[in-house]
């Protein structure tokens, strides 16, 4: 980049400095009047709070207890400080200094618990759903068949308003739901607002779900790949699978087409473990016959992807989720995909992995991501892929930095392992039917560029677009990214797209990116402290967004939360620690009317300051008990013993 900021070690304070002395120790400059010290800010939120609690809101734990934050929270930095800015001394006294550790990126021990936990008796979904037929189980099922049962044990409505109801005319979860004062009648039948329903109005598509009965083939391993498995053997015989021509596809080899069956469940017959179907076997259809089921495209016939100059959502693990996705989409995301998705997870049909596929019908531009360190289940996973899901593209995750991937010989690994990486991105080309794109850092090492190497081989290998995030694995999110080195990597791809990736926070960072050359950039975590910033980008405007505005956000995002994942307990549940996660970055945007100097820098750290009002105040605290107060206003009170630890800390601004 073109301006660079003082490196610092990370820090919490800055009370009462200046802007100007903020900005020479990798602060964000806060305006003077509005700074203060750690004690006051959380005195400010506790005092206000108290006055909110008695006053209008019941903001809080039910039972009166205080929401401290969990002690997992304090981790130790190279410099002997905590988390909250205290020295190690003064925040254990009486102990032994320890080992100075390192801050990692992730907080490996914190809590989990399951949203089912919050809900004991759980009601047979037989009773739920008014068609359903009788309960198959009977007297074996687990679930409660008692409704008045259910009710007795089941916790309070958390508010007098169902989004599901008010929007679709009738809400599937029925006694379940834990808005369902709003929706049931005196005898606790399920309403249904017939306007709505009579419109034919109905819950927004989803598309790329798991069809049970490919579940079931996957899990026995009962589903075959042909293309894959020609591609392989390939491989085994030392040649590197390239483009075929159409003359060049022996006759009988109908079934390397594999059918689509993107418009029904069904599947291509799988035949028993060990045995092989001759190609005159008949092969389940759905549909029309077309050319397309007989013939497989040659590579110059494949879709193309044409996204230069548009703003590209990162895929983003854990908060890059689908309701999210429609929140940037909203502002002005033009492309978006799917997180990170395991190779060998999707193969073995679990659910959880497959439901990082789902598409939301606004989403006009779709890819997914997958991650994986070897040619045959990469390979396999594509067909499935190109077989079953509606993507425009498919990315390859090259650039995942953590130990868990990378010790397997996946994400960044594969920038070390040329050979690997080359049959993967060879064989996914040769049953995919949509273009494959890649995901690379810089390198492995923080001194070591590996990326102009392999941008010309990849471009040789048949991939359609490569983004760069400028940093390398070493670096994780620290330090500033090397737009300097993606703009000579610019040259070395062409003719090939070049996405740029790092360090966007402002139009002014944005235009900078563009400058380098890049066919377009890739937006991240950017996208996590203000998702408005790709109105900003497209207007050339700062928006020095209101609280309020801010808070109908986080409103609308627990709305499709709540669409998407349901509105029962484990929906509810499941909508606010996704919405915690995200309030583990939202609070680290400083609002412009506060700087001294626009733009904040993605790698300043807010000091304590004091907002325009107490929810500007609030929304930034980096205590999690705070993002549990924003939660509840939102969603209600948390459940009994409940607690939270975002998944990430914040060590991105050294």
């Amino acid at each position: 980049m073109a301006e660079e900021t003082v490196e610092a070690p990370l820090e919490n304070g800055g009370g009462g400095d200046s802007g100007a002395g903020a900005l020479e120790r990798g602060v964000a400059p806060i305006k003077r009047q509005y700074l203060t010290t750690k004690e006051q800010f959380h005195q400010f939120l506790e005092a206000k709070g108290q006055e909110k609690t008695c006053r209008e809101t019941e903001v809080g734990d039910p039972a009166g207890n205080e929401l401290a934050e969990p002690e997992a929270k304090r981790i130790r930095l190279e410099d002997g400080q905590t988390a909250d800015g205290q020295t190690e001394e003064a925040a254990e006294p009486g102990e032994q200094p320890q080992t100075h550790k390192r801050a990692r990126g992730q907080n490996k021990g914190r809590p989990h618990v399951k949203p089912t936990h919050y809900d004991k008796n759980r009601l047979c979904p037989s009773l739920i759903q008014e068609s359903a037929a009788k309960c198959f189980f009977g007297d074996r099922c687990r679930f409660l068949h008692d409704v008045g049962r259910y009710l007795e044990t089941k916790p309070a409505d958390l508010g007098p308003r169902c989004v599901l109801f008010e929007t679709f005319g009738r809400c599937p979860y029925g006694v379940t739901c834990r808005f369902a004062g709003a929706h049931l009648g005196p005898e606790g039948q399920n309403l249904v607002q017939e306007e709505l329903a009579a419109r034919g109005t109905q819950p927004p598509s989803i598309r790329n779900g798991l069809d049970k009965a490919l579940q079931q083939q996957l899990r026995k391993r009962e589903v075959r790949f042909e293309r894959a498995e020609q591609a392989l053997r390939r491989f085994s015989q030392g040649q590197l699978p390239g483009p075929t021509p159409a003359a060049a596809v022996p006759e009988g080899t109908a079934a390397e087409g594999a059918p689509r069956q993107e418009n029904c469940g069904a599947q291509q017959v799988p035949a028993g473990p060990g045995t092989s179907t001759p190609p005159s076997s008949p092969v389940q259809t759905c549909g029309p016959l077309t050319d397309e089921d007989v013939v497989r495209l040659r590579p110059c016939e494949k879709k193309r992807l044409d996204i230069r100059g548009k703003l590209y959502l990162a895929p983003l693990t854990t908060c890059g989720n689908l309701p999210f996705r429609r929140i940037c989409k909203r502002f002005g995301a033009d492309v978006t995909c799917g997180e990170m998705a395991v190779c060998t997870n999707l193969l073995q049909g679990q659910m959880s992995e497959w439901a990082l596929l789902k598409r939301h019908q606004c989403e006009d531009i779709f890819g997914v991501q997958l991650e994986g360190a070897f040619p045959d289940t990469m390979t396999k996973c594509a067909e499935l892929l190109s077989r079953t899901v509606e993507v425009d593209f498919v990315d390859i995750n090259v650039g995942c930095p953590i130990d868990l991937m990378y010790k397997k010989g996946g994400g960044c690994a594969l920038m070390n392992r040329s050979t690997k990486f080359q049959q993967i991105v060879r064989g996914m080309n040769q049953v995919l039917d949509v273009p494959l794109t890649v995901k690379i850092r810089t390198g492995v090492q923080e001194r070591v560029n590996l990326a102009h190497r392999l941008l010309p081989e990849l471009r040789d290998w048949g991939v359609a677009l490569v983004t760069l995030h400028g940093r390398s694995r070493e670096q994780r999110y620290t330090k500033l990214a090397d737009w300097q080195y993606i703009e000579e990597c610019v040259q070395a791809a062409s003719p090939m797209p070049l996405f740029g990736n790092g360090d966007i926070l402002s139009f002014e960072d944005a235009n900078r990116a563009m400058q380098t050359g890049v066919a377009g950039i890739m937006i991240a975590r950017g996208a996590l402290l203000k998702p408005w910033l790709f109105t900003e980008i497209k207007e050339q405007r700062h928006w020095d967004i209101s609280s309020s505005e801010r808070l109908d956000i986080l409103r609308d995002f627990t709305n499709y939360g709540l669409e998407h994942w349901g509105s029962d307990t484990q929906g509810v549940e499941k909508t606010r620690r996704f919405l915690l996660e995200w309030l583990s970055f939202l609070c680290r945007y400083v609002p412009v009317g506060l700087l001294e100097r626009l733009p904040q820098r993605i790698n300043e750290r807010p000091p304590y300051y004091l907002g325009r009002d107490y929810l500007e105040t609030l929304m930034a605290s980096q205590k999690a008990a705070d993002w549990i107060r924003i939660s509840e206003m939102l969603l209600g009170p948390v459940p009994p013993n409940f607690a939270f630890l975002p998944k990430h800390k914040a060590n991105a601004y050294k």
